[in-house]
């Protein structure tokens, strides 16, 4: 067992097989040691979406932070897919969130920790990372978070 399927495996998570695409595009593309990740929804463990509608109209931070999280579950799960191991990720270099809210809501760093803070808990210091967190008027299927990733990998 590599040593981040070890520390998945002590937070508790399973990583899902990786959603296929849904449109003319690839889960990922590999450019020299850079790896370049499509958005991921937050599709949890059963394959349901963790959270639908929209950040400033029902939807809390604390649920949208948790579907953040399972975004970012997804995005390892395209990661190990591409590239075989975790242990072949060099740095999690930049992370983009999007979030469907109303044109109210300000809070997006808030529901972007979800991932962020899981990149970290599972990479260590590799995992530390640029982001942008967006807020946008909807997402596919009504999912209320995206997440999409650059990583370098060896």
């Amino acid at each position: 067992m590599s040593d981040i399927d070890a520390r998945l495996a002590e937070l508790g998570i399973t990583l899902p097989t990786p959603a296929a695409p849904v449109a003319n595009y690839v889960g990922t593309v590999r450019t020299g040691n850079l790896l370049i990740i499509s958005g991921q929804l937050c599709f949890n463990a059963e394959g349901k979406l963790a959270a639908t509608g929209k950040l400033g109209a029902g939807v809390t931070v604390e649920d949208a932070r948790v579907a953040a999280r399972y975004s970012a579950i997804n995005v390892i799960a395209q990661i190990k897919a591409a590239v075989g191991s975790l242990d072949k990720v060099v740095r999690i270099v930049r992370l983009g969130g999007f979030f469907a809210a109303t044109p109210e809501f300000t809070t997006h760093p808030a529901v972007m920790n979800g991932a962020s803070d899981l990149m970290v808990e599972v990479f260590g210091d590799k995992g530390r990372h640029a982001r942008t967190t967006i807020g946008v008027p909807s997402l596919p299927l009504d999912s209320v978070v995206e997440v999409e990733a650059l990583v370098e990998v060896a």
